[in-house]
């Protein structure tokens, strides 16, 4: 199980990396995950079907998500719209695209052979799946640690952090988030390429609920590891992929249907945004104890309950004023 768990995690991590750089570096909710997802999975077992080689056919999958990306930036810069419905629009309009491309719903590999099938075959599938996540996933984390610290990479983070600042520096910050865009959408259509070899077919529903998987992925991810380096962060976004697709696993081990993957995808999302919010209630509550019995003071017999919610909000924004700023620490890195 937790060598599925690593193997099918990997596959699934230039995906959560693609919406890392949406959702953390350019700051941007990006719905057309969904359907770069799908498309890319298209291409690539469609560029299978006619003859390409499985590296040529993912790296069609990795281009035509970066077309998803670019139309989605365009949109968004140039027409003004907003990114959520920019996002929608792409995602829509993908749907028709994917099904031209594949002819039908859904379209089986035959013989062709897949990267995975490019290694011995005396190896478990659970270890060439390993294999070639971990090489695909390196490479993505090996060119975006050498991106990044370019003056391109630069320029991407801090339009992504204070966009009118950016601007005034003499930026041109819709060219950065239509490259990030582009960049985001063809690691997750790579990803769908991946997935699709993986599971020997290509579905044109594929792509529903992947951005919640990229989300909740992002999240238990910086949970493991956070930290101001782009490379630790990069490692978490892969940790995070790899836990993740274990949390599912586990569930299905202890007698889940497969049809309630989504649902438990939602709660595990749900969970790991709330986590964070107890965590500082428990440390307000914790601080607020701390400094009652340094004063001396009861908090149960002497002070009112309107007392301790005063002191507990004051503590309470203490908090988030520190998290806030450690947040803008980490973005101006």
């Amino acid at each position: 199980m937790l060598t599925t768990s690593i193997g099918q995690g990997l596959l699934w991590a230039p995906l959560v990396i693609g919406v890392f750089l949406t959702f953390r570096i350019l700051n941007i909710p990006d719905l057309t995950t969904e359907g770069s997802f799908p498309l890319g999975a298209a291409v690539t077992i469609s560029a299978m079907l006619a003859g390409q080689s499985a590296v040529t056919a993912s790296l069609l999958g990795f281009i035509s998500g970066c077309a998803a990306g670019w139309v989605t930036g365009m949109l968004d810069t140039k027409l003004k719209m907003p990114s959520l419905l920019a996002g929608i629009l792409t995602m829509t309009g993908l749907y028709s695209i994917n099904m031209h491309i594949m002819g039908k719903a859904n379209i089986p590999l035959l013989a062709q052979k897949t990267l995975m099938m490019g290694l011995p075959a005396s190896w478990s599938p659970d270890l060439q799946t390993i294999v070639v996540g971990a090489s695909v996933t390196l490479m993505v984390v090996i060119v975006l640690i050498w991106l990044f610290a370019t003056r391109l990479g630069l320029s991407l983070m801090a339009t992504g952090n204070n966009p009118a600042m950016s601007a005034a520096n003499g930026i041109y910050t819709d060219r950065m988030v239509i490259i990030g865009y582009m960049l985001s959408n063809g690691l997750i259509a790579l990803s769908g390429g991946l997935i699709a070899q993986s599971n020997g077919y290509a579905d044109i529903g594929m792509g529903i609920g992947t951005i919640v998987i990229g989300l909740a992925s992002v999240l238990v991810g910086e949970i493991f590891l956070h930290g101001r380096q782009m490379w630790v962060r990069l490692t978490g976004m892969v940790v995070g992929a790899i836990v993740y697709r274990y949390l599912l696993t586990l569930a299905m081990g202890l007698g889940f249907p497969v049809n309630d993957l989504k649902i438990l995808s939602a709660v595990i999302l749900v969970i790991v945004i709330c986590l964070p919010l107890l965590q500082n209630k428990y440390r307000t509550k914790r601080q607020l104890r701390r400094y009652l019995k340094e004063i001396g003071v009861d908090q149960y017999a002497t002070t009112s309950h309107s007392e301790r919610t005063t002191l507990t909000k004051g503590l309470l924004s203490g908090n988030q004023q520190r998290t806030a700023r450690l947040k803008g620490r980490e973005s101006n890195d």
